[in-house]
């Protein structure tokens, strides 16, 4: 098993190799087809989040240990499952979800096994997808694709997801309303593409990247500026936009999408790019406005979002595939913002 792993935080990745795992009770081995390179894998490859103010969260106080594999947008399919594993057949692909819990605590047994306290996230606590194969703790982690491209399909495990997730969080919209999307990079295009499947609103995309804002366009947005354009953007939304998405998740962002929102509108904050807001509280409850975060999605909500794919409905994200073993060069190009849609690795 070859895989690509943080040897130490702060540093490129390392090649390693491996004897291929064995898969014991629940758990199935899946040979990977396709891995996307996500903005998260960048913090997680430097070890730590940025909280604002000086203060930093570190892979290490959560759980994490070296050497690890990066890598959490995975396509599959199963060479070898445990004994216990039923439901599932070896040749069966998918996409793996990879936002497990610990399987006990109220929260997972609700489904929301992202609001775990005790996480088993693939890529992250446990190994994953920058590599050939990969442990699944569990065959009801894999969703079927169909016939679908397993390098088009594996961005949605996160990429997707969390937009799709983000905009199922916004209560209904109609067809004069406009959400507001700050950040036109892999997620927030994901977002565009997704969003009339979910709402009837008009989007806006703010991007101070005009490469970035044209690809909006291309994917559906209304309109696109940059965010020096403020002008220009309230007089296209009024008296206020019903909801904003912050996919870049900086304090400049989240602060800008807060003022373009509306009365008894909602700011839903996706991005870890790191920083710390400060708010006028009393502007909070005299405007009535919310401010929520969400974190990537549920196992029920990827299964409802490849329905979507499969029904053929939306148009799907762009995708460049290169060989897992660019996967340095991959990530230097994210953090250089020179990636539109989403790189995916893919082994040889």
């Amino acid at each position: 098993m070859k895989c690509y792993q943080v040897i130490n935080f702060g540093k490129p990745l390392a090649l390693r190799v491996y004897e291929n795992p064995i898969p014991k009770g629940k758990e199935i081995l899946i040979k990977i087809l396709a891995c996307g390179v996500c903005h998260s894998d960048l913090h997680l490859a430097d070890g730590f989040f940025d909280l604002g103010d000086g203060k930093r969260i570190t892979l290490a106080d959560r759980g994490t240990k070296l050497p690890f594999t990066p890598g959490h947008e995975i396509t599959g399919s199963v060479v070898a499952k445990g004994e216990d594993a039923k439901e599932v057949n070896i040749g069966d692909s998918g996409i793996v979800f990879p936002w497990i819990g610990c399987g006990i605590c109220q929260a997972c047994k609700e489904g929301n096994e992202t609001l775990c306290e005790a996480p088993k996230y693939l890529g992250a606590r446990l190994n994953g997808g920058y590599s050939d194969h990969i442990i699944v703790p569990d065959s009801k982690y894999l969703v079927s694709y169909g016939d679908m491209d397993p390098a088009v399909a594996a961005p949605y495990a996160c990429s997707g997801l969390t937009a799709f997730s983000a905009l199922k969080k916004i209560p209904d919209t109609h067809s004069e309303d406009w959400i507001i999307i700050i950040g036109a990079g892999g997620v927030g295009i994901n977002g565009i593409l997704l969003s009339s499947a979910v709402h009837k609103a008009k989007i806006l995309v703010i991007d101070n990247n005009k490469e970035k804002r044209d690809k909006a366009i291309e994917a559906g947005a209304h309109a696109a500026y940059d965010p020096d354009e403020e002008e220009k953007i309230r007089s296209v939304i009024g008296i206020g936009a019903s909801a904003a998405i912050d996919f870049v998740g900086m304090p400049e962002t989240s602060d800008l999408a807060l003022s373009l929102v509306k009365k008894g509108g909602m700011v839903v904050v996706i991005g870890l790019y790191g920083g710390s807001l400060k708010l006028s509280l009393p502007l909070v409850p005299m405007r009535s406005i919310t401010l929520r975060g969400s974190y990537v999605g549920e196992l029920r909500e990827l299964r409802e979002l490849v329905d979507i794919i499969k029904s053929g409905k939306i148009k799907l994200m762009p995708v460049k595939r290169q060989d897992l073993s660019t996967a340095n060069q991959a990530m230097s190009d994210l953090r250089a913002g020179k990636v539109n849609g989403r790189i995916v690795l893919i082994p040889s």
